[in-house]
Parts: structure tokens; sequence; C-alpha cells
């Protein structure tokens, strides 16, 4: 569990960067509802962490935006009754969040244009359709 993040085959966060908080959850748990601290917030700076490689800083802050305040990442984790279940789940939530924010933009879409079948197929069935909805009309135009 003290091990850092592995989000990408060149990026690790050493668990030294990620700052976690504990607090009573308001989940299940039964009488140990009100005394056991099992929910789980785990902070990351992604703006002004060193592990995060500089090329990558600015395409994780611009992805992340709504997500940060004051450029961290909070994740919390409250859906089990295990401390230690939630802090793996928070994990787990953290690294998905950052591999995705870190994954290359995708290739841009090249313009295609509909080919002549495919043309002449969608007006016949718009004939059809029109021909079917005047043919149930009363006065038969």
């Amino acid at each position: 569990m003290d091990d850092g993040l592995r989000v990408t085959d060149r990026w690790v966060v050493p668990a030294g960067e990620l700052r976690e908080r504990f607090s009573r959850s308001s989940g299940p748990g039964g009488q140990g509802v009100n005394t056991a601290d099992s929910r789980v917030e785990l902070s990351y700076d992604v703006a002004n962490a060193p592990s995060v490689p500089e090329w990558l800083r600015s395409r994780a802050l611009a992805r992340l935006a709504n997500r940060l305040v004051d450029g961290v990442l909070t994740i919390a984790a409250s859906e089990h009754r295990a401390q230690l279940a939630n802090r793996e789940a928070a994990r787990e939530r953290m690294t998905a969040l950052l591999r995705e924010a870190a994954a290359p933009p995708p290739p841009p879409r090249r313009a295609t244009r509909p080919s002549r079948g495919a043309k002449e197929r969608r007006l016949a069935e718009k004939k059809r359709q029109s021909q079917r909805k005047r043919d149930r009309r009363a006065d038969g135009d």
C-alpha cells in the first residue's frame, strides 16, 4: 500500500507525493460507522508535483481542469466498510483518472463523404416513407 501509483510505463507517482485524509463515512458500517474513520480522501498536486513530466503536465492540467482545485486533484472513496478497501478504491480511481489525462490525443478525424449508393438509398427510403404517409391520408391528395 505504501508504494506509488503506476500511471503509465514512464510515469509513476511516488507515495510521498500523495496525501490521504481519513474521516467518518456516511455509508454502511453498522455500529462501527460512528467510530471508524473509513472514508478516504486521496489528494495529488498535479500542478506542482516533480514526478509529472513537463511535457505531460500541461495536457493533464487541461484535461483535469474541471476536477482540480488550485492544481490539486482529490478523490473521495467511502463505498466500502473498511478503510483499507476505500484506500485501494481511491488509488484505483486516481490511477484511472491520471491515465486518462495522460493518454495521447486521438488522431484527427478525416473528413469523408457518403458514397453515391448511400445517397441513393437514403433518398429512396425518404420517397418510400413520404409515399407511405401520403397513402395514410384521408383525402388521398
